[in-house]
């Protein structure tokens, strides 16, 4: 039999024992199922473990191998759950589950690409003028360019109150600009529009920067945006990779009920609006405190180690973590054949 068609006939059981452990887990005992639901409960997780292991003797694709992973693991914890172990099981969602469902999201990809392509671009025709004549100005405007530059030149810090406020401005102004590229995002079109226009205008200020017009100006700039950068801007595009997802679920149905595809994916990417949600909160308070200080008070250095520092937090929670287990598994193993 092919492997196409042992998924085939078996899906249709991993979906049922998943049903299942999300009524498990919406309840507080998972006793106050009917008995032919708990029954029924212990012969799916039985099976989906037998699938497992098939799954790995036969080399099923990695995805499938790595789902029933986590299938078996959560069926695992809800027909064994106790309250005092509750915090594993909360440490393996945050740090197991939470970066392998976002590192294989293929919305979030899109996002990702399509942000950085566009920022680079926008920021190289800003930078060289020669390319693209004027492009900043078509981008920008010449009177918000020329506000921008004022505006960083004569920026010598805040006061520990107005950081204080601008703080808690921050996680209200940039949230809504996650929030505004969540929304559009599920009418996809309008969403791409949204996002390209966010990271053309962003590339293209850095880019006005670099070019160095304003040496005062560009420092300021480059001092007081390199800390939040990295935060900022991640939280931007899993915004965007969220709402994608559940738009691209209105269309694409896998064999649900659209509205059961609908609710489905919702619950799928709440991982990925919260995280977008907590680096909003994060750059917030990075912007608010560390980035405005003047180099006399806090070291360019200083910045550029927090960015560099963020920067490998998020490459080793989203990537690190998230990588297929099933896949290290194997190259591991070959290595020691």
């Amino acid at each position: 039999m092919k492997v196409s068609e042992i998924l085939d006939q078996r899906q249709p059981l991993w979906s049922e024992l998943e049903k299942l452990c999300d009524r498990i887990g919406g309840s507080s005992k998972g006793a106050r199922l009917p008995a032919a639901d708990i029954a029924r409960f212990s012969t799916l997780y039985r099976s989906a473990c037998a699938d497992l292991a098939l799954a790995e003797a036969w080399q099923f694709p990695p995805k499938t191998v790595d789902y029933l992973h986590r299938l078996v693991a959560r069926s695992h914890s809800q027909m064994y759950r106790a309250e005092r172990y509750q915090w594993r099981t909360w440490s393996e969602k945050v740090f197991i589950d939470v970066p392998a469902a976002i590192f294989q999201d293929t919305a979030v990809h899109i996002a990702i690409v399509f942000f950085w392509v566009l920022f680079l671009a926008s920021a190289f025709l800003a930078h060289d003028d020669q390319i693209w004549k004027g492009f900043a100005e078509d981008v920008l405007g010449s009177e918000a360019i020329t506000q921008m530059e004022s505006g960083f030149e004569s920026f010598q810090g805040r006061s520990w109150g107005e950081n204080n406020l601008m703080a808690g401005f921050y996680i209200i102004n940039n949230g809504s600009i996650g929030l505004y590229c969540f929304v559009m995002m599920l009418f996809i079109v309008p969403g791409f529009i949204t996002l390209g226009k966010n990271a053309v205008a962003l590339g293209a200020s850095f880019g006005v920067m670099l070019r160095g017009d304003s040496a005062l100006a560009s420092e300021n700039f480059f001092n007081f945006v390199t800390a939040h950068g990295p935060l900022e801007l991640t939280a931007i595009v899993l915004s965007a990779g969220a709402g994608l997802k559940i738009g691209i679920s209105w269309w694409f149905t896998n064999g649900y009920r659209r509205i059961d595809n609908l609710k489905k994916t919702a619950i799928e990417t709440i991982p990925v609006a919260m995280c977008a949600f907590c680096l909003f909160v994060l750059a917030a308070f990075v912007e608010g405190f560390i980035s405005p200080h003047p180099k006399a008070n806090v070291p360019w250095s200083f910045k550029a180690a927090v960015a560099v520092i963020t920067s490998g937090m998020l490459m080793f929670y989203f990537v690190v973590l998230g990588y297929p287990r099933s896949i290290l598994a194997g190259y591991f193993g070959r290595g020691d054949q």
